[in-house]
C-alpha cells in the first residue's frame, strides 16, 4: 500500500524544480509528515506537488544517495528510520559544529546580514503562527544555514545541512497547535540581537538553548511512545 503526506503544496513554477521538490520533501520527512513504515508512490507524490513525475523521482534518488529515503523496487520508496541514540548523535554534533561557529560570529556581521537574518527569522515565525509545519522546516533550515555560512566555511554548511536533513522531529503539529513553535522562533531574533550586539557569551548560550529544544522534543516523544 503506497501513501502520500498530507500538506505538501504545489510547487510548479518555482525554479530548480528538481532541488525544490527535494527541499520539500526533506521538509516533510524531518517534520513528521513522512514516516517510516508507508511506501510514497512517485505519481502519488507528483499529483500532490503538482509537477510531473520526473523530478519528485530525481528529487527522491537524491534523498536515496543521502541516507535518508531508501527505494521499495517497483512501488516507492520508504524512510530510513532512526533510533533515538541516531538522533540524539545528531543534535550532539550540531552542537559541537554550530554553537562555536555562530557564536565566532558576535559582533563581526554587517547590516546587510543583519538585515537578511531578520527577514529569515521573520519567515520562521509566519510559519510557526500558521501552523504550517512544512514551511516552518524549510524557513528555519534556511535561516541556519544562511547564517553558518557567515563563517565563511562552506564545506561546515553542507555538513550541518546533512544533518539537519537526517533529523527527526516527530510532533510538530501539536506543538504548532500548542504555540510552542513560536517560542522557538522568537529565539531567532534573541539570537540575532546577540549577535548584533557583539555578546559573545550571550549568542553561545541562546544558540546552544535552542538547539536543546531539538532534544526536548525527541525525549517528550520518547515517554509518550513509553
Amino acid at each position: 500500500m503506497t501513501s502520500t503526506p498530507e500538506g505538501l503544496v504545489a510547487i510548479a513554477g518555482r525554479t530548480s524544480l528538481r532541488e525544490r521538490v527535494a527541499e520539500s520533501l526533506r521538509a516533510a520527512l524531518v517534520s513528521g509528515r513522512m514516516v517510516p513504515g508507508p511506501t510514497y508512490s512517485i505519481p502519488a507524490l507528483a499529483e500532490q506537488f503538482g509537477v510531473s513525475a520526473t523530478p519528485v523521482r530525481e528529487a527522491m534518488l537524491d534523498l536515496v544517495n543521502e541516507g535518508i529515503v531508501t527505494p521499495v523496487p517497483n512501488k516507492g520508496f520508504r524512510v530510513v528510520e532512526l533510533t533515538d541514540a541516531e538522533l540524539d548523535q545528531i543534535t550532539e554534533l550540531r552542537r559541537l559544529l554550530e554553537v562555536p561557529t555562530v557564536s565566532s560570529l558576535s559582533g563581526s556581521l554587517d547590516g546587510a546580514a543583519i538585515k537578511l537574518l531578520r527577514r529569515l527569522a521573520g519567515d520562521v515565525r509566519d510559519a510557526a503562527g500558521r501552523g504550517d509545519v512544512v514551511g516552518y522546516v524549510e524557513a528555519d533550515r534556511e535561516l541556519h544555514l544562511t547564517l553558518l555560512a557567515q563563517a565563511g566555511n562552506l564545506r561546515l554548511v553542507e555538513m550541518v545541512g546533512r544533518l539537519r536533513d537526517q533529523s527527526r522531529l516527530y510532533g510538530l503539529e501539536q506543538l504548532a497547535l500548542e504555540g510552542v513553535l513560536i517560542d522557538s522562533a522568537d529565539e531567532h531574533l534573541r539570537l540575532i540581537d546577540a549577535l548584533e550586539s557583539g555578546d559573545r557569551h550571550a549568542t553561545e548560550q541562546v544558540m546552544a538553548h535552542h538547539l536543546d529544544h531539538v532534544r526536548g522534543i525527541w525525549a517528550t516523544r520518547r515517554e509518550e511512545r513509553a
